[in-house]
């Protein structure tokens, strides 16, 4: 079943953060906290300091509504940099490949993709970018098989 959440980016502070909102909202984390020492390591990138190992690469906490917030740690060591603006995405979890490339096309049209649209480490496609409007988006799906 398609869906939409917001995504939330933060400089070593996710895991407080979402600890916060978990109390707030009294709900559960979909499944525990994945770190960044977690993700496979990538030949044609510098490995992880260790500082970086135990931040979050991945959490999600349904909120209200049908909606979930997920969110991720920022890294010094891939050059990330927080400033107001690129805390969030909204992330489009559509039900079939076709759809995600279609909202991702459509979406980024005129703006700058970050990511293109790939299998990743995780098992489904996924991509992102910012439209020319300025809104950052993440759409990723389980369907993997090309239409």
């Amino acid at each position: 079943m398609s869906r939409v959440s917001v995504y939330l980016n933060f400089m070593g502070k996710t895991e407080e953060a979402f600890l916060f909102y978990k109390s707030v909202f009294k709900t559960e984390f979909v499944s525990p906290i994945q770190r960044m020492g977690d993700v496979p390591a990538d030949p044609n990138q510098p490995p992880l300091p260790d500082d970086e190992k135990n931040l979050v690469m991945h959490v999600e906490l349904p909120i209200i509504g049908g909606i979930s917030i997920m969110g991720t740690d920022m890294l010094k060591s891939m050059g990330h940099v927080f400033t107001p603006g690129n805390n969030m995405s909204i992330n489009l979890m559509p039900d079939t490949r076709a759809e995600a490339e279609e909202l991702f096309d459509g979406l980024l049209a005129g703006g700058s993709v970050e990511m293109p649209l790939q299998v990743m480490f995780w098992g489904d496609i996924f991509g992102s970018g910012v439209d020319k409007y300025g809104v950052r988006w993440m759409v990723n799906c389980s369907d993997v098989k090309p239409e």
